[in-house]
């Protein structure tokens, strides 16, 4: 390790904006696949290649959360437009949130949010006594805003809704999938944003490197001999917050919710017992076995469920994953130096610059890398 692998500097990088992909590739497994097979060699490949890549008796790890339909918009009583982002509940029906735009919205501010599409006929167009109360209460959506949170400058919202139910059964008649803010000219729908195996609904955004996945290509990794197996982890702030501290082990990792089954924990178990590898599919796997291994005390794998903040970059030493599918990353964001983690963060910028060279496609519609162990850093 030098210096360099610890400062934010160290993980910055130009790229041209028309390779920020827009829209994802159709079929899912038509996206391109950068192979990086040594220290020193990669290949250029295509994601429905991946069970040549892999070995029969190998383990994909995916994360199954669902995206919620997390951004919402509405208005200050008589007043101007909100828009919010929910992060987290904390408490019950009471959610953190990004807002825009902050400054209107001070301690005890109420926002008023209104269905997605209007009533289809002017009979509907008006709550009235003989509408069931969730129908009532969805056309008056309110929240108001309880506490400022100094960590995310976001919002605690208290949401004016029964105690008996929850937000979440809500979200579909007013709740938008929430895009990220570099892709802004997308004609995708929004399952396009959501794994094919995604059942969990939680995240504010999708686990992306497993937007590649087809059941068809399960089917073929199947054949292989290749198992597949799920972890939990709900896609919050502490992904894509932003590093503001120029040590990067300074750094302090919001808490996200991980769930590691016992299930998956004795297949991973087996699978190291015949010598086969596991492969996490994606950042947000990385973290929930890590995590959960962390969070054992002795650094063995257990069934886990809770929070983590674990943070991942370079002299980490690896517990449970062996290698590692993600797509290509923000320049100085946490992913960055997961990855760098693994493979050292000067090849990891080659491999950045190599691919800017071969027009791959970015961020969270864009292409893939396949890490395989024989390309791990010692």
């Amino acid at each position: 390790m030098t210096e360099i692998d610890w400062s934010l500097d160290g993980y910055d990088y130009e790229l041209p904006p028309e390779y920020i992909a827009q829209n994802p590739a159709v079929p899912r497994d038509s996206s391109r696949l950068l192979v990086v097979d040594s220290p020193s060699s990669h290949q250029n490949r295509i994601f429905r290649d991946l069970p040549d890549l892999l070995e029969p008796g190998d383990l994909l790890v995916l994360n199954n959360t669902r995206v919620l339909p997390a951004r919402l918009y509405g208005h200050k009583p008589n007043g101007p437009a909100v828009e919010i982002l929910l992060m987290e509940e904390r408490q019950h029906n009471c959610w953190l949130a990004l807002v825009k735009p902050g400054k209107r919205l001070k301690l005890g501010a109420k926002i008023e949010f209104d269905p997605i599409a209007p009533p289809s006929d002017d009979s509907a167009a008006a709550p009235c006594c003989c509408l069931p109360q969730t129908e009532v209460l969805a056309r008056r959506l309110t929240a108001t805003v309880i506490e400022r949170d100094e960590a995310t400058g976001g919002r605690l919202l208290e949401f004016d809704i029964p105690t008996d139910t929850t937000l979440t059964k809500f979200l579909d008649e007013y709740g938008h999938v929430p895009l990220p803010p570099y892709i802004d000219s997308s004609q995708a729908a929004p399952e396009q944003y959501q794994t094919v195996y995604a059942d969990r609904p939680g995240a504010v955004a999708a686990p992306t490197a497993g937007l590649h996945f087809t059941e068809e290509l399960f089917g073929r990794l199947q054949e292989r001999g290749i198992e597949k197996t799920f972890v939990t982890l709900h896609v919050g702030v502490g992904t894509f917050r932003p590093v503001e501290v120029e040590d990067v082990t300074t750094h302090q990792m919001h808490q996200e919710w991980v769930e590691v089954p016992a299930a998956t924990v004795e297949k991973i178990r087996s699978t190291r017992a015949r010598g086969g590898r596991i492969f996490a599919v994606g950042t947000t796997a990385v973290r929930a076995l890590e995590g959960a291994a962390a969070a054992s005390g002795d650094f063995s794998l257990q069934p886990f469920c809770g929070q983590t903040n674990l943070f991942v970059y370079p002299g980490y030493k690896w517990r449970v994953v062996d290698g590692i599918i993600t797509n290509f990353h923000l320049p100085r964001s946490t992913l960055m130096m997961m990855v760098s983690a693994m493979i050292g963060r000067p090849r990891l910028l080659d491999l950045y610059r190599e691919a800017i060279e071969e027009r791959y496609r970015f961020y969270s519609f864009g292409d893939a890398m396949l890490i395989l162990p024989t390309a791990k850093k010692d």
